[in-house]
């Protein structure tokens, strides 16, 4: 079917007609973009030249039409893909989108199209004229959509110098994105300008990297990007910005001077390199920095010597010059080696100049060096302050002294010396130290008389009054109180003065009270010595003034066994009189000494009964832990002089003091001397007395000891009321157990006792049922009902007396009382009786009946037959015990 309508091609054509209600649709709404995308959608799978026609036709009538223009330029693009760029379809494509920006010029999507279409057809000129002719269409605020585009279409092709106007272009509208910029130079090896830029984006305070990168990390980039090419940046000053970067970043000094000393590595200039390693080495402040420069600097040294030999070695022109200049390295790199301890201990000074340690230890190492060591030793000295010194300053100054005296100089050590003395140190022992060492220093040249007047000018008075603790004042002003002054004062006086002299230096310590119970004590040997034996008590009298117990010990020790040594009992009272004051306020720790001595004086040269006194305070002044072993020698004593019957008083005194554990021991040996003196009964008494602090289980010891007794001096009575006790406080300390037990059960149980949920109760109360059962069918006996206890009631079993039998004649019973035929049938009617005996109390029955058994055999006597001559006519002993039978 033929349809004549007028097209953009003014042509005949002829539709299928499948298409005639398209056509019809068409024709009456012309300018309807709804029809027109319904026609092309179905028109989608034809050729592409009948799309393209109805493209073509719908744009004739429809030019402004951003959606058909999109479509179009979509399909056209999908009709080339595949194909190669050289087809004349591309031309085609690329005048369509041409047409299309004569109405969709300010459409971004298009240019964005037509950007990266014309991009993938490697036509560099086109595609960058089309991308400036984008951005010049475009408002601005729509440039950030094509930037990208025109960047990675810079950076895809080899077109640097293109590549770098349009970054330049590009940064003025986001400079944030310098470090793209930076990574491009660096890929098209255009190291100078990204130096430049790095530089800038450095000095830039505001500057943000978009890729997390600190100000820091970028100065690092920047100096080694310049160090290491140093033949390809020459636009910057690079020893400016890298010293800049060391007032800068002072956490970083030994990477950054390695940086800058490897630019001159690199650029060949060796002195200059080696002139930066040694300024490095002479300016970081840590560790760490001196060991990246040493590191370096001595690699770089090594290198240079290395390949200095290899160029010697293998040239066989060289002259005495290269040789020499072989050897001039080689001492170069030893030097550096050498120096490195040295180097390392002038890094730690420059941290703390006030490091008194590190000074001597930089003094050991120019051992072999007397000049540099004098250059040390005053450097040190004017550095160091004493406010601010680590360390102990004074002993700069003495080692300083000593090493002028081991030179032979002493005149010089003594210039150094006065030198000390002026320093305001710290603490008035530092300057008090110089001093001594001063005056050690005359005793080693021998001149004793400087040494007494160097003391005797440091202990001077000062003319007004000052606190020895007060810091407000100096030292000098403080230093006539110092102990060690003092001290050293007395012992040249005791060496090298006279008696008057050195009595009158103790004195001035003593009024001064700065003395200690060791110079009190020395003050008196020293009298001693001399033959001033009151003098000397004298002194320690005063001393026993000044300090208080436990100070005090020493002198008192010291004071009386000189005095007993030399008086003995001539001075007794006098004596008694020092015990007495000692023992006045004497702390229990030194309370054992000094009775025992005090005894000891007694015994030898007093009275007894004065030494028995004696040892009784003592047994309650020491501490309770040595009471047993004072009351062991009081005793002890006693029985020496007034024999045993009289301790029977101290031992019991001793059992009323002494913890149980001790008087378990002492009542043990009470009751052994008892024993010796034949006195069974008091020892067996005593036995009874401790038992009731010693539970079985613990103390079995004991228990055994006195069934031991019983079996040697006992019979059958007392060996069964020794068990009745032992019983007795076992069940004391069981009901202790129990109680707490009980306690804790009448606590606990609650719902569940009620409910019947304590089946263990049940079975205990079934147990006993059938064991009453079984007694009572044992006597004949119609079967007692069985009790019923409470639910809270205790298995406690309490000794008491209970009224037995049925007749007449009742009477209290004793159910504790011991009768060998009848245990057992009195444990059976107990058991009759109560019916509901625990499983314990059977135990315990079952115990008693050993213990029986072990006492008939104990206790068993053997009869012999005795010759019937003996008896003569008379009936002998036998027979009649058969007749009885």
């Amino acid at each position: 079917m033929t349809i004549n309508t007028a097209t953009s091609l003014s042509m005949e054509i002829e539709f299928p007609d499948e298409d005639i209600p398209y056509e019809e649709e068409i024709l009456r709404n012309a300018y309807s973009v709804k029809h027109w995308l319904r026609y092309i959608d179905h028109k989608s799978r034809a050729p592409n030249n009948a799309v393209n026609i109805v493209y073509e036709r719908a744009l004739k009538e429809l030019p402004g039409s951003y959606k058909i223009w999109y479509n179009y330029l979509r399909t056209r693009r999908k009709q080339v893909r595949g194909k190669c760029i050289t087809d004349a379809m591309y031309e085609e494509v690329n005048n369509t989108f041409e047409r299309a920006l004569v109405f969709m010029h300010k459409m971004p999507r298009i240019w964005m199209d037509y950007g990266t279409f014309m991009t993938s057809q490697c036509k560099i000129t086109r595609t960058r004229h089309v991308f400036d002719r984008a951005l010049r269409a475009l408002p601005v605020t729509q440039h950030h959509r094509i930037w990208p585009l025109y960047l990675k279409f810079v950076k895809r092709y080899d077109i640097p110098e293109t590549g770098v106007r349009i970054f330049r272009r590009y940064l003025k509208l986001a400079p944030d994105d310098a470090e793209e910029y930076i990574e491009y130079l660096l890929s098209v090896n255009r190291l100078d300008d990204a130096a430049q830029q790095l530089a800038s984006i450095v000095d830039n305070e505001h500057f943000a990297s978009k890729h997390g990168k600190s100000s820091h990390q970028l100065w690092t980039e920047l100096c080694e990007l310049i160090s290491k090419n140093p033949d390809k940046v020459h636009s910057l000053n690079v020893d400016a910005i890298i010293r800049g970067g060391l007032r800068r970043y002072t956490d970083q000094l030994g990477h950054l001077w390695n940086c800058l000393a490897d630019y001159y590595v690199r650029s060949g200039l060796f002195d200059r390199a080696r002139d930066i390693y040694e300024e490095a080495i002479q300016t970081v402040r840590t560790v760490r920095d001196f060991t990246q420069v040493f590191d370096e600097y001595a690699q770089f040294e090594e290198l240079s010597l290395n390949k200095r030999m290899e160029i010697v070695a293998n040239d066989p022109d060289a002259t005495e010059e290269d040789d020499i200049d072989v050897e001039l390295r080689l001492a170069r790199f030893e030097h550096l080696m050498d120096r490195r301890l040295l180097l390392l201990n002038s890094v730690l000074l420059r941290q703390n100049p006030h490091n008194v340690h590190e000074w001597h230890k930089r003094v050991k190492l120019y051992e072999d060096k007397p000049h540099e060591i004098i250059n040390t030793y005053t450097e040190a000295v004017q550095t160091v302050q004493p406010k601010l010194a680590v360390g102990k300053l004074h002993t700069l100054w003495v080692e300083f002294a000593k090493f002028y005296e081991s030179n032979g100089q002493v005149d010089d050590a003594r210039v150094v010396f006065e030198r000390a003395t002026e320093v305001e140190y710290v603490k008035v022992e530092d300057l008090a130290s110089v001093w001594c060492e001063w005056a050690e220093m005359e005793i080693r040249q021998e001149n004793f008389e400087e040494a007494l007047k160097l003391m005797q000018k440091a202990t001077v008075m000062p003319k007004r009054k000052v606190a020895y603790h007060d810091d407000t004042e100096t030292v000098q002003m403080r230093l006539y109180k110092s102990l060690k002054v003092w001290s050293m004062y007395a012992d040249l006086e005791e060496s090298f003065g006279t008696f008057k002299t050195c009595k009158a230096v103790y004195d001035r310590i003593i009024d001064l009270k700065i003395c200690t119970p060791q110079i009190i004590i020395n003050y008196g040997l020293f009298l001693e010595e001399h033959n001033y034996f009151e003098e000397a008590f004298r002194a320690y009298e005063k001393g026993i003034a000044l300090f208080k117990w436990p100070n005090v010990y020493d002198i008192w020790n010291a004071y009386l066994t000189k005095f007993l040594k030399r008086y003995g009992g001539s001075k007794l009272e006098r004596a008694r009189d020092l015990f007495e004051q000692c023992l006045e306020n004497c702390p229990p720790e030194h309370a054992k000494y000094f009775y025992l001595l005090y005894a000891k004086l007694e015994e030898d040269h007093g009275l007894a009964r004065h030494a028995m006194a004696v040892y009784d305070r003592a047994t309650s002044a020491v501490k309770q832990e040595e009471m047993y072993d004072m009351y062991n020698i009081f005793v002890k004593k006693a029985a020496e002089i007034y024999g045993l019957p009289r301790t029977r008083e101290i031992y019991e005194k001793a059992i009323e003091c002494l913890p149980e554990e001790n008087m378990r021991h002492m009542c043990v040996r009470f009751a052994e001397m008892e024993t010796k003196l034949g006195e069974v009964d008091r020892a067996r008494a005593i036995y009874a007395h401790c038992s009731q602090v010693c539970d079985p289980r613990i103390t079995a010891d004991f228990w055994q000891t006195w069934k031991e007794f019983e079996v040697r001096h006992g019979n059958e009575d007392t060996m069964r009321e020794m068990l009745r006790i032992k019983r007795s406080v076992q069940a004391t300390y069981n009901t202790q157990v129990n109680m707490m037990a009980a306690q804790f059960m009448t606590s606990g149980n609650t719902a569940a006792d009620a409910a019947g949920s304590d089946a263990m109760r049940q079975l205990d109360a079934r147990a006993k049922e059938v064991a009453a059962a079984a007694n009572n069918q044992q006597a004949n006996k119609p079967p007692a009902p069985t009790p019923t206890k409470p639910q809270n009631a205790s298995n406690i079993m309490f000794v008491r007396g209970e009224t037995q039998g049925g007749s007449a004649k009742d009477k209290v019973v004793n159910p504790d009382e011991i009768d060998i035929g009848d245990s057992e049938e009195e444990e059976d009617e107990e058991e009759d009786d109560d019916g509901n005996a625990s499983e314990t109390e059977r135990n315990e029955a079952a115990t008693r009946k050993d213990d029986n058994d072990l006492i008939m055999k104990k206790l068993r006597i053997e009869q012999k037959s005795i010759p019937a001559k003996v008896f003569g006519g008379l009936k002998t002993k036998a027979n009649e015990d058969e007749e009885d039978d």
